[in-house]
């Protein structure tokens, strides 16, 4: 797979303090395998869906123990100059460009309104090798309470344009690049905890959304909503679990019809 235009999501992790546990509930649910853990880059493990790079999985470094989340990477050109536009746009640096061998150069950062992701420069590693395939990543959505802060920073440091869902229910924006849809942004209402921060949702595609959510449930995860038809397939989010929330998505099951989207000038 080609290196990705500038902004398109184009890698997620996450760390775990137990990755073999980690392994175990997302081998079960997504149908992951995973290739030998690389001590010389923290014990990095990728994980493969039919043999394709999809995701890793790592252990916290030290001094960063805490709440396991997944982690959305946006592709970048040149990763130093997407941090320093970050921080024009008012977000916070969180770790500075870090080359990663010949595999490409990261950085973490923060949006204004708390948001955490990635920025991946790619060197060897392009990133995802497949996505909307079953086990693969499908789609993302920034959830956020301050959604102004949001949309002004993303397109400030990404060359994203905004669409507008019109639905008087939520309040839901899709950034794009040209014509492909890249990234959705959700309005956190009161539905969601005072103390849950804002995050970045990952969309994992699933032959079976039920099926998926079963076996996530049966394995200690936690149902968070959904199964929910909707067109763009069916879906549900979930915390596994040690804590970090993703969603599943068959995305061949569709009902309904497409919401009108308007441009945002």
């Amino acid at each position: 797979m080609a290196v990705q235009p500038e902004g398109t999501p184009c890698w997620a992790d996450a760390m775990f303090a137990d990755v073999e546990g980690a392994k175990s509930f997302y081998g079960d649910v997504l149908g992951w395998t995973f290739g030998e853990s690389s001590s010389e880059y923290g014990n990095y493990t990728q994980a493969y869906a039919d043999g394709k790079a999809v995701a890793a999985v790592v252990p916290p470094m030290p001094g960063a123990e805490g709440h396991s989340a997944w982690c959305l990477y946006l592709a970048s050109p040149d990763a130093a100059a997407t941090a320093g536009k970050i921080r024009a746009q008012g977000g916070e640096v969180l770790m500075e460009p870090m080359t990663v061998g010949d595999f490409g150069t990261m950085v973490l950062a923060r949006d204004p309104s708390g948001v955490v992701f990635g920025v991946w420069q790619a060197g060897t590693h392009e990133g995802f090798e497949a996505t909307a395939v079953p086990g693969a990543y499908c789609w993302a959505e920034v959830f956020t309470r301050e959604p102004e802060k949001s949309d002004a920073f993303l397109t400030g440091v990404f060359p994203y344009r905004m669409q507008q869902m019109k639905d008087a229910a939520i309040d839901y924006r899709v950034f794009d690049l040209g014509a492909e849809p890249v990234l959705g942004r959700m309005k956190m209402g009161d539905e969601f905890p005072a103390e849950e921060p804002p995050y970045v949702s990952v969309y994992f595609t699933v032959e079976n959304c039920d099926a998926a959510v079963a076996k996530a449930t049966e394995r200690s995860g936690v149902l968070r909503f959904g199964p929910m038809d909707s067109p763009f397939g069916r879906f549900a989010a979930l915390s596994d679990p040690q804590g970090a929330t993703f969603a599943v998505i068959d995305i061949v099951t569709v009902q309904g019809e497409m919401p009108e989207i308007t441009p945002v000038t």
